[in-house]
């Protein structure tokens, strides 16, 4: 029997609800339940593939190819199931599938509203590419009170009474914030988002309260009062100085038991040895690196959210810690001394992104890189950078550049309209979407048995998640080649270069998928091991 936890957030944005759902099914896993983790978003965009990674962070890709919120990468990072398209929905997609069944008539002459159409595909979605799980985990986007996320609470108010209490727990992360003038701590605003919740018919069961200091016997009491609930189910969630002391903290408070008691099941303590052991390494390095990441969207780090964790993988693995060093790659462009920053660093990293702003300083950052033989990390972008400063210093290919950024010289990076997913042909347009229309989800690579990749993977056959739009142009390869940049990985047809590297670098790899979001705190990306691996070496020589 599937049991549903409903996790919903109040007060405020950005209290953590993503990581509170990834916490709790780590939990529940560790107790020896088959979990799954999804993500229902308020807004009306179909997926998040179209916006800004300022308005929303990073869009975390599925193997399936779906664009997700970075919230499904805190749930596969901390339960190691792999999410899939049926995990992640938003207004849109609920209001697209309402709307194209009416147009098919299909609810027979009915007028369509809200309640119940909108709720039901809402329940649908919920219930639906199940298994045998016994615990599905919803997180709800969004703050109570929002307007957006009425049909949602509203839908889970539903499945509630539909299901029964015995199959269905309301999770709801509050703020209790402390206000240093009066000196305490205030539970108004959870008082008062426990009622906002109740009055949209829904009681919350379990109440997680996010706090930077402890919660007072007499304040948890008062919570309880209030809110109507028994005094265990208020959950201190205290801040930590690392997201992967959540569980164990939230173990400590017992919050996975006060869940299991709630639907009357007898489990064995969690085992979270290897939790602490991955906190262990994080609190206690033996060393440190630093390396540069130069990007697009560097002044809001969520826009690399699955990177800056495959870094922290990468220092767990090598025992050291990585400290980051954000940098703007438009500085590179307007300031002549700007690559000085470069100075002393142990590694440089280029992320992806898309448009031209930012690409001409990414380029002199992997030009810094190879000239200086500091070891060099480009992923999707970074890698089409790097083929770029080749192309430009040591091909001797003046005007090499990306069609994505207008019309060159030498277009060594164009668009790709058609390739192969398997045995069928994906195609796309120029003019076409922009939405869901790029190079999306797990492709398959063949690796040369003699490069460097093929010795950090230990294996010559690999799947990797991509995301983009724009491929480095075949008909280049030799030029490149002779110029000392080697295709170190195809596709299985030879037509679309997976990875570069140049021979004889320290370390200088380039890729064009996102290892990044098939990285786990106790499964390392292999990549960004070795990274780190070549940054402590570096470290050794500066």
């Amino acid at each position: 029997m599937t049991r549903f936890i409903f996790i919903t957030g109040g007060v405020v944005s950005s209290l953590g609800k993503g990581l509170c759902s990834a916490a709790l099914g780590a939990l529940l896993q560790a107790r020896g339940f088959r979990v799954r983790l999804r993500k229902l978003d308020p807004y009306l965009n179909v997926d998040p593939g179209t916006m800004s990674p300022y308005q929303h962070g990073e869009v975390y890709v599925t193997d399936d190819g779906a664009e997700t919120d970075l919230d499904l990468g805190h749930y596969e990072r901390y339960v190691g199931v792999a999410a899939r398209r049926s995990d992640s929905v938003t207004t849109g997609r609920i209001y697209s599938t309402v709307i194209g069944r009416e147009r098919r008539g299909e609810y027979l002459g009915a007028t369509v509203q809200v309640i119940p159409h909108v709720t039901d595909a809402i329940k649908e979605f919920i219930t639906a590419d199940l298994a045998d799980e016994d615990f599905v985990l919803c997180e709800i986007g969004g703050t109570v009170g929002d307007i957006e996320s009425l049909p949602f609470l509203e839908a889970i108010r539903q499945l509630g009474n539909e299901l029964g209490r015995e199959r269905v727990c309301f999770v709801h992360l509050t703020l209790v914030p402390w206000i240093a003038s009066a000196g305490e701590l205030k539970t108004k605003p959870t008082q008062h988002s426990a009622k906002e919740l109740l009055g949209v018919g829904i009681q919350p069961d379990i109440l997680l309260c996010r706090c930077e200091r402890p919660i007072p016997d007499g304040a948890r009491k008062k919570i309880a009062l209030f809110c109507n609930l028994r005094e265990q189910r208020v959950i201190p969630a205290l801040d930590v100085d690392t997201i992967y002391a959540v569980p164990s903290a939230y173990h400590a408070e017992g919050f996975d038991r006060e869940v299991c008691a709630h639907f009357g099941l007898a489990a064995p303590e969690p085992d979270l040895a290897r939790w602490e052991e991955i906190v262990g390494r994080i609190r206690r390095p033996e060393g440190e690196v630093t390396i540069a990441i130069v990007g697009k969207y560097t002044h809001l780090p969520d826009s690399y959210k699955s990177l800056a964790e495959a870094m922290t993988h990468g220092g767990i693995a090598n025992n050291v810690r990585v400290r980051l060093d954000w940098i703007e790659s438009e500085v590179f462009e307007t300031e002549a001394a700007a690559l000085t920053q470069l100075e002393g660093v142990h590694g440089i990293l280029v992320p992806g992104g898309f448009g031209e702003r930012g690409s001409e300083g990414m380029i002199e950052a992997a030009r810094f890189a190879r000239e200086r033989q500091v070891p060099y990390f480009g992923v999707c972008l970074g890698l089409q950078m790097a083929v770029i400063e080749t192309a430009r210093h040591r091909a001797r290919l003046p005007g090499a550049g990306s069609t994505e950024f207008g019309p060159c010289a030498h277009p060594v990076i164009g668009l790709m309209t058609e390739w192969l997913r398997g045995n069928t042909l994906e195609q796309r347009r120029s003019g076409g979407d922009l939405g869901g229309t790029m190079r999306l989800g797990a492709y398959a690579a063949v690796l040369d048995p003699e490069s460097r990749v093929a010795e950090i993977y230990g294996t010559t056959q690999i799947s990797e998640r991509h995301r983009h739009r724009y491929e480095v142009n075949i008909a280049y390869r030799d030029t490149l080649e002779a110029a000392g940049l080697h295709f170190s990985g195809m596709s299985p047809d030879g037509l679309l270069p997976e990875i570069v590297e140049i021979p004889g670098h320290p370390w200088f790899i380039g890729v064009q998928f996102h290892p990044e979001l098939k990285s786990r705190p106790f499964e390392p990306h292999p990549l960004f091991t070795s990274f780190v691996k070549a940054a402590v070496a570096q470290s050794r020589l500066v």
